[in-house]
């Protein structure tokens, strides 16, 4: 896991509130993706051009995303997927820099889950109502009550560490493989690491930016399934 030593601490209504090198990285990425929201967004015009057209480029590619795997009424839901992804992406390609991602901190990722969860039964309720959300659990027969209540629990359980130990297990070969280079440099006694320049490089590719690409869509995907299915339920 991350190391959860405190970096620095918050001294809020009386409380010392502990702030981590995960929590940091995080404010880090919000902060560079707002900015970069308003730069792409500032003084748009109804002809794009420039960087307008990236920016309607990424808009439209995540309504498309929606649309083909919600359809058309769940568009609504094509900010939160958008900002979602981003937010996933980024955070897991910390690797690349020589920092554990956010990502290998099961808080980090139990609270994106738990907020997708949210999301979910909040928009279950809203589209079937109270009645026939809670009329959900107890089909297609009474005694299923309690499975269905397990079905629905285990969701943001799921997908928390689903992405907590892909992530943290790619992070950890990474480390190993390292580990071993530089045991291999000081047994060859070679002064310049060329070992740990060239080597890890396929397998950054493979496990710090292709595995953190495919566990960035695997949450965001469920997420959307999710989402439908329990609101269709």
């Amino acid at each position: 896991m991350s190391d959860a030593k405190p970096v620095f601490e918050l001294f809020v209504l009386g409380q010392h509130i502990p702030i981590n090198q995960s929590i940091i990285f995080q404010w880090t990425i919000m902060v560079a993706m707002i900015t970069i929201s308003f730069f792409l967004t500032r003084n748009m015009s109804m002809i794009p051009k420039g960087k307008q057209i990236w920016a309607e480029y990424m808009v439209e590619s995540v309504n498309n995303l929606v649309k083909e795997n919600m359809g058309k009424k769940y568009l609504k839901f094509a900010p939160y997927i958008g900002t979602l992804a981003i937010f996933l992406l980024l955070m897991n390609l910390f690797d690349l820099f020589g920092f554990r991602p956010p990502t290998t901190d099961y808080s980090v990722t139990l609270g994106l889950a738990i907020i997708s969860f949210i999301i979910i039964q909040v928009n279950a309720i809203t589209k079937n109502g109270i009645i026939n959300y809670i009329k959900a659990f107890f089909h297609p027969f009474s005694f299923m009550f309690p499975l269905n209540i397990i079905e629905r629990l285990v969701v943001p359980i799921s997908l928390s560490l689903r992405l907590f130990g892909n992530t943290l297990a790619a992070v950890i070969i990474i480390e190993l493989l390292y580990q071993a280079l530089n045991k291999a440099t000081e047994a060859l006694n070679i002064n310049i690491p060329f070992l740990q320049a060239i080597i890890p490089i396929p397998f950054h590719l493979y496990f710090s930016i292709f595995d953190g690409v495919i566990q960035m869509v695997i949450f965001v995907m469920l997420t959307m399934i999710f989402i439908k299915i329990t609101a269709e339920h």
